[in-house]
């Protein structure tokens, strides 16, 4: 994700939970280098962060088909955007959505209602850099 965070001009990636954080073999092969410029910081205290986020104003939006979530057209951007992905299996736990100011999904037409992680991130992150445009536009 941290080439796909370099494309999008990504502030900041926390990692949390049990993800792995440079230096790594996996991630510098993958990264390309990005894991050496885009800033990310570990993070123990994911409620912690959410309302030290919401604090600066910066809208906490989690990436996960709930029976409430939001298509990416219908989420109320107005300016900085913190984006929430889970892990592989159990996606973003239901504490952090409560959390959340939002939660959003991609709009999925196949037999799957899935994808992985990081690509969902990627396509979120060009939904949402797309958003901030029309803002600018």
């Amino acid at each position: 994700m941290f080439r796909t965070a370099d494309a999008f001009a990504v502030t900041k990636m926390f990692l949390a939970g049990y993800t792995a954080e440079p230096p790594k073999p996996q991630i510098d092969k993958v990264s390309l280098g990005a894991e050496t410029w885009v800033p990310w910081e570990r993070c123990d205290d994911v409620p912690g962060l959410i309302a030290r986020l919401q604090a600066e104003g910066v809208l906490v939006v989690a990436l996960e088909k709930t029976g409430t979530s939001v298509t990416f057209d219908q989420l109320p951007i107005a300016g900085s955007v913190a984006l929430i992905v889970g892990n592989e299996v159990d996606g973003v736990s239901d504490d952090i959505l409560a959390l959340c100011d939002g939660v959003v999904h991609i709009d999925m037409y196949g037999k799957k209602t899935s994808l992985n992680v990081s690509i969902a991130a990627g396509i979120a992150l060009f939904e949402i850099r797309n958003r901030l445009q029309q803002l600018i536009a």
